[in-house]
C-alpha cells in the first residue's frame, strides 16, 4: 500500500516535522508541499535539515494544489484549516484530511470562540489513541483533529487517575505547571522568543486560565472523570528549542497509596509502545524524548498534601503534533499504528 501525502504548512516547525516522520514512512509518498508566505521558494532555503526534499518548491495552499492526495496534513496557524478542508470534498469522496491546528479539537462551540474568538467549525475524531475509546473513533477515519502539544502530555499524565478514580472525585481538579521550548510558539519572528531574550531565561506566558489548551485539557480530563474537571494551567518558556515538561498534580480520592497509584498507571499504559512509566526513582527529562514518539512518565503520591503527582515528557513537535498525526494515519488508514514512528530519542 503507497499513500501519497500532501502537507499544507511545509515551512513551518509542525510542517517541517512532519516531513522529517513521513520522510522515514515505509507506505508514504510525499506530494505536494505548500506554504503560502512562502510559496515559490525553494524548500531547502527554509528546511535545510530535510535534504530529500530541498529541490522542491513550495506551491501555494489551494484545494487545486492539495486534491489528488490520499491524505492531507493541514499544518495551518489556528482558524484557518477549515476553509482548506472544505474545498478539498466530502468526508466521503474526498482526501483523509488530518489538522494539526486547532480548528477542530473542541467540542463545546462556546469553548472555540471564548478562547479563539471566530465561529466554531465543527468538531472531529481526536487523534490521541491512547485515550479511552480513542482507537475505535479513529479507525477508518476520514477527518482527525491533532491534540495540542500540552494536552497531549497533560492527558495521557491525569487521565489514568481521573478514570481510575485516584483523583478525588469531591474535588475534581487539576494544577499543572509546564515547561516548554521556543518552537511552540512556531516558526513566524517573535522579539520575545529572540535567542539573547531566552537564553539563561524562563518566563511564564498564557497566566490565568487564558491559554487556549486550557479548555481543551478541561475537556480530556472531565470525559475520563465522568464530571466537570477545572483546570490551573500555567505554561513557562524555558530556554531550549523543543520539549515539554509537565508537572501535574490532583487531589488523592481518600485512601489512595502510592503503591496503587503506580499500579494503575504500570497496569493503564502495559500494551501502550509511545508511553512508558519509568522505574520507580527515574524522573522524566526532555531530553530523552527529543525526536521521537515517545511519552515518559512518572508518578509519586504526596500524603502530607493529599495529592498525586505525574510528571510527563514529551516532544511537542514529535509525539505532541507530527508523531501523534502519522500515529492517527496509520490507524484511520488501517496500517500498523506505529509504522514509521520510533520511540528513540536523540542524545546528547
Amino acid at each position: 500500500m503507497t499513500v501519497r501525502a500532501a502537507v499544507a504548512g511545509a515551512s513551518g516547525y509542525a510542517g517541517g516535522e512532519l516531513l522529517r516522520v513521513l520522510a522515514g514512512h515505509p507506505e508514504v509518498e510525499v506530494g505536494a508541499l505548500t506554504g503560502n508566505s512562502n510559496a515559490g521558494q525553494r524548500f531547502g532555503a527554509l528546511q535545510p535539515h530535510l535534504v530529500p526534499f530541498a529541490d522542491r518548491v513550495l506551491e501555494e495552499t489551494s484545494a487545486e494544489v492539495l486534491r489528488g492526495h490520499d491524505v492531507v496534513f493541514l499544518a495551518l496557524p489556528h482558524g484557518q484549516s477549515a476553509a482548506v478542508a472544505e474545498q478539498l470534498g466530502t468526508v466521503a469522496h474526498g482526501p483523509l484530511v488530518i489538522d494539526c491546528g486547532a480548528d477542530f479539537r473542541l467540542a463545546d462551540a462556546a469553548d472555540w470562540e471564548r478562547y479563539y474568538g471566530t465561529p466554531h467549525a465543527g468538531t472531529w475524531p481526536y487523534g490521541l489513541p491512547e485515550l479511552p475509546g480513542a482507537r475505535a473513533a479513529l479507525r477508518g477515519s476520514k477527518r482527525v483533529a491533532v491534540p495540542g502539544c500540552f494536552p497531549t502530555a497533560v492527558s495521557l499524565a491525569l487521565v489514568p487517575a481521573f478514570a481510575g478514580g485516584l483523583a478525588d472525585p469531591e474535588a475534581p481538579e487539576a494544577v499543572i505547571v509546564a515547561a516548554t521550548g521556543t518552537s511552540g510558539a512556531g516558526k513566524a519572528l517573535k522579539p520575545h522568543l529572540l535567542g539573547s531574550e531566552v537564553m539563561g531565561s524562563m518566563s511564564p506566558y498564557g497566566v490565568g486560565g487564558v491559554h487556549r489548551h486550557t479548555p481543551e485539557m478541561i475537556q480530556n480530563l472531565s470525559a475520563a472523570a465522568g464530571r466537570r474537571v477545572s483546570v490551573s494551567f500555567t505554561p513557562t518558556l524555558a530556554p531550549m528549542a523543543r520539549g515539554i515538561l509537565a508537572t501535574c498534580s490532583a487531589k488523592a480520592a481518600p485512601g489512595t497509596a502510592a503503591e496503587q497509584l503506580r499500579a494503575v498507571y504500570e497496569k493503564t499504559y502495559q500494551d501502550e509502545p509511545f508511553v512508558t512509566v519509568l522505574p520507580e526513582g527515574q524522573w522524566p527529562s526532555t531530553a530523552s524524548v527529543v525526536g521521537s514518539n515517545s511519552v515518559h512518565l512518572q508518578v509519586a503520591h504526596d500524603p502530607d498534601a493529599a495529592r498525586l503527582l505525574v510528571v510527563a515528557a514529551v516532544d511537542n513537535l514529535t509525539k505532541g503534533t507530527a508523531g501523534g498525526a502519522v500515529q492517527s494515519m496509520n490507524l484511520a488508514l488501517g496500517l500498523d499504528e506505529g509504522l514509521g514512528l520510533s520511540t528513540i530519542g536523540v542524545a546528547p
